[in-house]
This record gives structure tokens, C-alpha cells and sequence, in this order.
């Protein structure tokens, strides 16, 4: 059982430099799409960053009292 060389057929896509209308589809009702994705996932949205929002003012905070601390 040796083994046979298979020749494989590449498919290349290219669009032309000359072509204009290459993004319309995802500029087209961009304001209403982005309100929809954030009325979808708002309560994802403030789970995700509540959190981290939180550890960093907590951090900067907790820096500021520090150097304070040493001032008197």
C-alpha cells in the first residue's frame, strides 16, 4: 500500500479593485442594528463589565489612600 500523490484544486476569491459596493450590506442600517444588539444583550453587557469597572475604581481608590496615607 504506497502512497499516491492526489493533486488538489485550489479555489481563490478576489474581488476587483475597481468594485465599489464591496461593504454596502454592513454599513446599510448600522444606528438600528447596533440599538438592537444592545437592547438584546444590555443585561449581558452590565454583567460583564460591572465587575470590572468595580475591581478598577476599587484599585484606584485603594492607591490614592495609600499615598495619602503617607503624607502625614
Amino acid at each position: 500500500m504506497g502512497k499516491q500523490p492526489v493533486e488538489l484544486k485550489a479555489v481563490v476569491y478576489a474581488l476587483s479593485p475597481f468594485q465599489q459596493k464591496i461593504m454596502t450590506g454592513l454599513w446599510k442600517d448600522l444606528p438600528e442594528k447596533i440599538h438592537h444588539k444592545v437592547s438584546e444583550n444590555w443585561i449581558s453587557t452590565i454583567l460583564l463589565l460591572a465587575p470590572v469597572i468595580g475591581t478598577y475604581s476599587y484599585a484606584q481608590h485603594y492607591q490614592e489612600q495609600e499615598k495619602l496615607e503617607h503624607r502625614f
